[in-house]
């Protein structure tokens, strides 16, 4: 049974930093798309940031050059550092894991990027960020 468990979320005053961190067992897929997403009170759920088992990364237009994701392969770890941080990035966020049948595709239109449909979640971390 895979699980996924996020901590690292937090309240903070706009302009600083989190990291997020992710740990998964119960699976032992090669191939595979990784990824954060975020929720906000009466948003959709949104995209932030995929990584493919290859480490190619793609990000919402929203966080680029502010949000680093990555992974540990040993400790079955994925990271999202948030830097430069803004109120409009409150929301819960959330990792997931998608194997992939065939070797990864990034970007759009590919097999791992923000629009993937994600079969594992974990429950969540809450990130709060005032002005």
């Amino acid at each position: 049974q895979v699980q996924l468990v996020e901590s690292g979320g937090g309240a903070v005053q706009g302009g600083g930093s989190l990291r997020l961190s992710c740990v998964g067992s119960g699976y032992t897929y090669s191939s595979y798309c990784m990824g954060w997403f975020r929720q906000a009170p009466g948003k959709a759920r949104e995209g932030v940031a995929v990584i493919d088992s290859d480490g190619t990364t793609v990000y919402a237009d929203s966080v680029k050059g502010r949000f680093t994701i990555s992974k540990d392969n040993a400790n079955n770890t994925l990271y999202l550092q948030m830097n430069s941080l803004k109120p409009e990035d409150t929301a819960m966020y959330y990792c997931a894991i998608q194997p992939l049948g065939v070797a990864p595709i990034p970007g759009p239109g590919g097999n791992c990027y923000t629009g993937v449909s994600f079969d594992d979640w974990g429950q969540g971390t809450q990130v709060t960020v005032s002005s």
